[in-house]
């Protein structure tokens, strides 16, 4: 017999696979095509991860994350990044202020853009590097330090930083520890033709999508909570760190590939990673447990912003998505 606690938990995995499809359904009045990369986006949000999304212009990115957050119901701000950009401009800054009343003057803080529950950083490479780290400190810690007094950011709290993949001069490219602070690195490609057709006859019309809120903030945080609590079978956990360890060139496990391609493999961060997004998936599916096939379903997106690849697979023309399949083609499963 199932306690009264674990039917009621039951009953909360089954609510969220049916939001899952209502989600979809209603961002598919507004976004075509695109299955994968939202439902890597609702994996990361559940895991309360952040993601990094490279595309270049003109796919829809500002589009799919502000329309997600009107169906959740969140508030949403877009920060430009640019060259000139200030660690203040984006975290706030105290601003003298007088009193009408008293006619004394005091400091007050104005909270900035960060200030939402997600965030689409726009174009990160091209802020300098201080503002990055400031951008990357507040999604670490889920608060920003000014003038020595600390504000809470509010929850959730989802940032999507964007980049530009094919111009490359002038910007600030992200540090490889600092990439390894977004659970996920997720790459747009260009719509099919079909897709491409349904595109421009949809946002070229006079359509205007009527968009419902399907998961408010709270049943969304509860639902974070809910995926910290999705068992993961041994053998599953197992799989995700062999998984993580074959990526190493220096570790016994690693095959001749990445000896060869791999100068540097990912660390315990990526096992974390993996085990969060095969628990938040498995959620998304209505499933009360992770699965190896959940670990394999985000295996990509977790795993290719933490390669660093030899000068000898670069000239090859050796990309991190080949070598990934590959292992996931060669570490067995436990």
């Amino acid at each position: 017999m199932m306690t009264e606690t674990e039917l009621q938990e039951l009953q909360a995995v089954e609510r969220i696979a049916q939001l899952r499809r209502a989600l979809l359904g209603e961002l598919r009045k507004v976004i075509v095509g695109q299955t994968e990369i939202i439902e890597q986006l609702l994996i990361a949000l559940l895991a309360k991860g952040h993601c990094l999304l490279i595309g270049v212009p003109g796919l829809a990115k500002t589009l799919l994350v502000s329309t997600l957050a009107r169906v959740l119901d969140l508030t949403f701000k877009r920060i430009q990044f640019t060259p000139d950009l200030m660690p203040s401009d984006i975290l706030g800054t105290d601003v003298l202020q007088e009193d009408p009343e008293t006619g004394r003057r005091r400091f007050e803080f104005l909270p900035g853009p960060i200030f939402a529950h997600i965030i689409l950083a726009d174009e990160i490479n091209r802020a300098p590097p201080k503002t990055q780290s400031a951008l990357l400190e507040a999604m670490q810690e889920r608060k920003v330090t000014v003038s020595g007094r600390t504000y809470e950011l509010p929850q959730p709290f989802f940032v999507l930083a964007t980049q530009n993949p094919i111009e490359m001069e002038g910007t600030y490219p992200l540090p490889e520890a600092q990439l390894d602070r977004f659970l996920f690195s997720l790459v747009l490609d260009y719509p099919s033709a079909d897709e491409e057709e349904a595109i421009v006859h949809l946002t070229t019309s006079a359509y205007e999508p009527d968009l419902q809120v399907v998961m408010g903030r709270d049943e969304l945080l509860e639902a974070q909570e809910l995926v910290r609590k999705v068992p993961v079978p041994e053998r599953v956990g197992k799989y995700a760190v062999q998984l993580v360890r074959a990526t190493r060139p220096k570790d016994p496990t690693a095959p001749d590939f990445v000896r060869q391609w791999v100068q540097w493999g990912a660390g315990p961060r990526a096992s974390q990673a993996l085990i969060l997004g095969a628990k938040a998936r498995a959620l998304l599916y209505g499933r009360t447990a992770a699965s190896a096939e959940d670990i394999r379903a985000v295996a990509l997106p977790v795993l290719r912003h933490r390669l660093i690849l030899t000068f000898a697979a670069e000239a090859d023309g050796i990309a991190p998505e080949q070598v990934i399949n590959r292992l996931l083609q060669t570490v067995p499963e436990p």
